[in-house]
């Protein structure tokens, strides 16, 4: 009885059955269409993160930098006596490298590896030390045989009498040329891959930092600066004046993603070059599990007071670019329009059962006088309802899947920039001079550099929307929620109907 009266209603009020319909689908089809972008907008996040921070990191311990101190200004100066470098054919050559703390960074005791360790629920942590290696050339005239006429030195600024222009330099009339590249260096660990940056890495050619690389000379590059620095596996690089053997190369996880650094080395080798021995800059950490996170977050915080403790949530509020406007604007723009859209199909929905119900007061009136009872009208306006939104449902979740395949098949690229602190360098814009402008990323513009300089790892994400069986299922509850809503209301408004308004309605 009550399946046959509800296909008889379902199919005589056709009309008001499509529209509840419709509005229904639109709005779970805009549900899952923005909650699959976002979960593909939040996967794409934790894929940069990963390429800096590295696969399962949870947690990042670092130390805040410190304000430079009053006259202690911006910049590096590189010094050099009457008698560095070496001339030939009038040209003297000077060349200085420098390895030091990536500006905007501040160092502390490794011990504190050892203290987070202890930490509980926390499954694995690393230490590493980030750095910028920063490499000055020169070729100048030699001054020496630029003489006055008084035997005094003809430099220039000079008060030598009828001096003698100097001769040679790199263009053998007296010129200069000056150069600076500058590079990042990520001191680590090499025996713990289980998480850090190295483990967001896919190994590119040769091999990666081994156990007993600890106290040699090896590092393994980044393929993309290795390739735009014309260096491969089995060459040499020269780090703070020390010449290391190039024993791999590495790519990052993510498409077109770079990985955090340039070049990476043993961290004691790192330490000792930079004159930070017992020094990190960095310490990466991984919980047991994701509930155990915040707790073990707060214990470190407690253990370590001095120290900025940061989880991956804080972190993607690093990440920038196309990415973070996809981001805003499908947690802000479409969170509110969904709402907005429901809302407004659950109120048609309601609106057009009470409607319907005043339409049909004869109806149930009359249900009424032959012994129909309250509960029986209600269960009937109800189900009529559910029915309603139940289609609109179906037809919501083919149009959202629809929805998230053209999403897929058009497949946006995003880019995004993951912000870390780095070092200065030198060079005007576009990058440190002597080094591709990617690749500069760490170097600040500008001879001398920037104090606080800021890196960008940029890289481009394609944005994919996911389909899991949780969104479908919240469609499905959403539907019936809705039906529920409606046929509740409409029925309350039936039951309240008296068989003399049905003999009224009669006459």
């Amino acid at each position: 009885m009550f399946g046959t009266y509800l296909r008889r209603e379902l199919v005589g009020r056709r009309k008001q059955t499509i529209i509840i319909a419709i509005g229904m689908a639109l709005a779970i089809a805009l549900v899952i269409i923005v909650n699959s972008v976002a979960a593909g907008v939040k996967t794409a996040q934790a894929s940069v993160l990963e390429s800096v921070y590295g696969v399962g990191t949870d947690i990042t311990v670092s130390q805040a930098a410190e304000a430079p101190t009053d006259g202690g200004g911006p910049g590096q100066n590189f010094d050099f006596g009457s008698g560095d470098g070496s001339t030939s054919d009038g040209t003297t050559t000077v060349n200085q490298s420098r390895l030091e703390a990536a500006r905007g960074t501040s160092t502390f005791d490794a011990t504190a590896l050892g203290t987070i360790t202890d930490v509980a629920n926390v499954e694995a942590a690393a230490a590493t030390l980030s750095l910028t290696n920063t490499t000055f050339t020169g070729e100048l005239p030699d001054f020496s045989q630029a003489q006055g006429s008084d035997g005094t030195a003809g430099v220039p600024g000079g008060d030598a009498t009828g001096a003698t222009p100097p001769q040679g330099g790199p263009d053998g009339a007296g010129g200069s040329s000056f150069g600076v590249d500058s590079f990042t260096v990520l001191g680590l660990d090499p025996s713990g891959d289980a998480v850090g940056p190295l483990s967001a890495v896919t190994l590119s050619d040769g091999r990666s930092l081994a156990a007993d690389d600890a106290g040699t000379d090896v590092a393994v590059l980044d393929a993309s600066y290795a390739t735009e620095a014309g260096i491969a596996t089995g060459d040499t690089i020269d780090i703070a004046g020390t010449t290391f053997g190039v024993v791999g190369t590495v790519t990052a996880s993510g498409a077109d993603a770079t990985t955090a650094s340039n070049v990476y080395i043993p961290l004691d080798v790192a330490q000792t070059l930079a004159g930070l021995d017992g020094q990190v800059s960095d310490v990466y950490v991984q919980a047991a599990s994701s509930t155990d996170i915040t707790q073990v977050q707060t214990d470190i915080e407690a253990a370590l007071p001095d120290a900025t403790v940061s989880t991956q949530e804080d972190l993607a509020s690093t990440v920038s670019g196309s990415l973070a406007s996809a981001s805003t604007l499908v947690s802000n723009l479409g969170t509110w329009l969904s709402l907005i859209v429901l809302a407004a199909a659950f109120l048609i929905a309601i609106l057009f059962t009470i409607s319907g119900v005043t339409r049909r007061t004869r109806e149930f009136g009359t249900l009424k006088a032959i012994g129909w009872s309250d509960r029986r009208i209600v269960g009937q306006v109800a189900g009529e309802s559910v029915v309603q939104s139940l289609i609109g449902g179906a037809v919501g979740v083919a149009v959202g899947l629809l929805g998230i395949l053209v999403v897929n098949l058009v497949a946006p690229t995003l880019s995004a920039a993951a912000t870390t602190s780095a070092g200065g360098g030198f060079g005007g814009p576009g990058g440190a001079a002597g080094m591709p402008s990617d690749a500069a990323a760490g170097a600040a513009g500008g001879f001398g550099g920037a104090p606080g300089a800021a890196a960008a790892t940029t890289t481009d994400i394609v944005l994919q929307a996911p389909v899991t069986a949780w969104i479908i299922v919240i469609a499905v509850g959403i539907a019936i929620l809705g039906g529920l809503l409606a046929g509740a209301i409409g029925g309350w408004r039936a039951s309240r109907l008296r068989p003399a308004e049905a003999l009224r309605s009669v006459a």
